[in-house]
């Protein structure tokens, strides 16, 4: 994760790239001296800033313009008519959340065309996350032929989804006896079909897979019988919900929002925390009012805000993952028990299930 000097109020990003003003006339010809844009912002390429920080964005009008406008996640935030040579406007960046959203300076010349000088602002958190570590209280067993992609409990009763690595038809949804780990109902999809998050709302398990563009739906109360599907673009990794909509991830920092009855898009979030985006997001799980989430490749849970997607924790879990992983692989599986308030992390082909406490450092 890259991490931006903030320097004053305006942070350049170099790593940023730099989007070509659009109806810009581009002429390859060496010999022609480019001509200075209609207007343009004063900063370098693109600007990382801290949501709660108010910039100075300087503009240079280089000819006699009708108008100028400062559009802001296809917001116009700034408006002027016959503009000077020199503006300065007052730019609140978080608007519209933590994230990357778009700034486009939008000049119209006195014959009515246009130029826009466009760029990137990357809205940090400014938030510090609270950094907490896991207790472990107790361990119950976990079947090891289990690549656990999705944990949840229902009603009391713990739920597994797994995934299919070796392509062998392994991936199932199933419901597990939690002090013995074994599977006391399952339903499995056929080989070539990579089962990723489940969660479940209103007596129906959701499943979404992995780059088969499904969501699989079965019935709690009838030992898991197949009721539909549904159809989605782009992968799945995890997926949770908040008692009203379907909370999916992608792998990326993107968050998105589904109506459990169509699976239709509600609204989409990005998850950033005080630095940059946290992109791998995998396993979710939602309680206490917030999104949990797995970090794909590391040691790390995330707590999110389900409004804003500012990361407020970072649960270091490498104790854990040095108990549990033995011959397995990653730390995914994340269960949160509503009648017991108990917490419960595993990983992929483990052994053991783990009733943990988030805590901080040393306790």
């Amino acid at each position: 994760m890259k991490k931006y000097v903030i320097i004053g109020l305006v942070v350049l990003v170099g790593g940023f790239l730099l989007i070509k003003p659009l109806f810009d006339n581009n002429n390859s010809d060496p010999k022609i001296t480019k001509q200075k844009p209609a207007a343009n912002f004063t900063f370098s390429n693109n600007l990382a800033a801290i949501r709660t920080t108010v910039i100075p964005l300087e503009v240079e009008v280089n000819e006699e313009l009708s108008k100028i406008e400062i559009i802001f996640n296809d917001s116009i935030i700034a408006f002027w008519e016959n503009p000077p040579v020199k503006l300065t406007y007052s730019f609140n960046p978080g608007l519209f959340g933590v994230g990357t959203k778009t700034l486009n300076l939008l000049c119209t010349r006195m014959d009515g065309s246009t130029f826009v000088d466009n760029r990137l602002v990357r809205v940090l958190s400014e938030t510090v996350p609270t950094k907490l570590t896991v207790k472990i209280l107790n361990t119950f067993p976990h079947q090891t032929t289990s690549f656990t992609q999705g944990l949840e409990f229902y009603n009391g009763d713990l739920y597994e989804g797994t995934g299919d690595p070796g392509a062998q038809g392994s991936t199932l949804v199933a419901k597990t006896d939690i002090n013995t780990g074994v599977h006391t109902e399952k339903m499995g999809l056929q080989a070539g079909y990579f089962g990723e998050g489940i969660t479940i709302l209103n007596d129906t398990l959701y499943q979404i897979t992995w780059k088969n563009n499904k969501c699989y739906t079965y019935a709690v109360n009838e030992s898991l019988k197949l009721l539909g599907e549904y159809n989605y673009i782009g992968e799945g990794w995890g997926l949770c919900n908040d008692g009203s909509s379907l909370i999916m991830s992608n792998g990326t920092e993107v968050i998105t929002f589904r109506n459990p009855k169509t699976f239709e898009i509600e609204r989409t979030m990005e998850v950033f925390n005080n630095e940059g985006p946290i992109g791998y997001l995998n396993e979710l799980e939602f309680f206490s009012g917030k999104i949990y989430a797995n970090v794909w490749t590391t040691n790390t849970i995330v707590s999110i805000d389900p409004i804003s997607g500012k990361v407020q924790e970072e649960i270091d879990c490498t104790t854990l993952v040095k108990m549990g992983k033995k011959i397995g692989e990653v730390l995914n599986g994340i269960a949160y028990n509503a009648e017991n308030s108990k917490i419960i992390l595993t990983g992929k082909y483990w052994d053991k299930l783990y009733e943990v406490l988030f805590v901080p450092p040393g306790i």
